[in-house]
């Protein structure tokens, strides 16, 4: 793996952003990249005022992304999206035009429609377009993956994923501020907001670990807080191939959930459960009776190489972190495909993996309208 950092441009992603500076962290932690520019904030003083804290130059700060990109295209690796992602349409179109490498922040696009205006201009031979899904990116997930292709939970029955938060019901405080949702979060578009932010990443979850898409869902949406005619809950239940069945819960109206995202798979042998806010922690229970809990001081057999191990266990690792792995994966692809060399990463997803969980969350909106089961896509 080649350890040349590669230069980044941001589109969004300011002092004002929720990602921006978890994504500045997690590309420097590991000195595979660097920001070298960007086009941080549509207000001018938040755009400066980013580019003094992160030290970028003042002749590489732009109030224009598109005269960012027109202006560095030959002096960057690729440009990271990180607008709201009602904003992502517009910017991903530019870029794919002008064939510049995209890294862009979770969920792609607002739904099945917009993707498909993505995928009448993307062509995998030129274009090089990866989807920061991090929870994968925490070293146990991978460990699971690992485990299950081992089989040691034997052949797999059930999935249940669940992320609740309480945001709509009791705004976080952070840095002794209350952090109010943004203005983008409070409308639903093609699917609902909640599924653009929280819905994606279960479903990520859900094929990364399965290995496949689901067929079937069901679903149940709900508004629960004060935002009127806003889907604020959804329940959904879920079919696979191979007679996997499995269900999703998201809520932004969970009090008590800073942010419970949960990840619990059967099998006939066994089960397992990861829960993110104790991430360095795999629960397994077997069919024999066997419980273990498994962290990278076990008998780990992937989570235990050095990438992974920053500090030795009892320090346990985190948000940023997980987002630091991603971004290692996402230098090897974007390394080999600069050098003409497919893309061998299992853990680097794009426009196809993206359109899968739009077009999932699309069914569910049909499901919830019919009060039936729905085939997706």
């Amino acid at each position: 793996m080649s350890n040349q950092p590669l230069n980044l441009a941001f589109i969004g992603g300011g002092v004002n952003s929720a990602v921006g500076y978890v994504h500045f962290s997690a590309a420097h932690l590991d000195n595979k990249f660097q920001v070298v520019a960007g086009a941080f904030s549509r207000d001018p003083n938040n755009n400066s005022l980013t580019a003094a804290q992160w030290g970028i130059a003042t002749d590489r700060t732009y109030n224009d992304w598109r005269k960012m990109i027109d202006n560095e295209q030959e002096n960057i690796d690729a440009v990271v999206v990180l607008t709201p992602t009602p904003h992502h349409l517009e910017a991903l179109q530019y870029l794919l035009k002008k064939n510049v490498p995209v890294i862009c922040e979770k969920a792609l696009v607002c739904g099945s429609e917009e993707a498909a205006k993505l995928l009448q201009l993307y062509d995998p031979k030129k274009h090089f377009l990866a989807v920061t899904y991090n929870y994968s990116g925490y070293a146990m997930v991978r460990e699971l993956k690992n485990i299950i292709k081992q089989g040691k939970l034997g052949t797999l029955q059930k999935i249940h994923l669940e992320m609740p938060q309480e945001g709509f019901k009791r705004p976080p405080d952070i840095a002794g501020k209350p952090s109010l949702p943004q203005a983008w979060r409070l409308k639903d578009y093609s699917v609902p907001t909640i599924c653009l932010d929280l819905g994606v990443h279960l479903h990520h979850l859900s094929s990364y670990l399965l290995e496949c898409e689901p067929t079937e869902t069901c679903a149940q949406f709900a508004n629960h807080s004060e935002y009127a005619n806003l889907i604020d809950d959804v329940s959904m239940l879920l079919k696979y191939p191979n007679n996997v069945t499995g269900s999703m819960w998201m809520s932004k109206t969970a009090i008590g959930h800073r942010n419970g995202l949960e990840v619990r798979i059967y099998g006939t042998l066994g089960s397992a459960r990861w829960y993110q806010l104790n991430p360095d922690e795999l629960e397994l229970q077997f069919n024999d009776g066997r419980r273990e809990i498994l962290d990278r001081a076990g008998q780990c057999q992937y989570a235990n190489q050095f990438r992974y191990n920053r500090m030795k266990p009892g320090h346990p690792t985190g948000f940023v972190e997980a987002f630091a792995n991603l971004y290692t994966d996402i230098h090897q692809a974007l390394s080999n495909f600069k050098a003409g060399r497919p893309n061998t990463n299992e853990y680097v997803f794009g426009l196809e993996q993206a359109k899968q969980g739009l077009d999932l969350f699309s069914a569910a909106k049909r499901a919830n309208h019919s009060k039936t089961w729905e085939s997706v896509g």
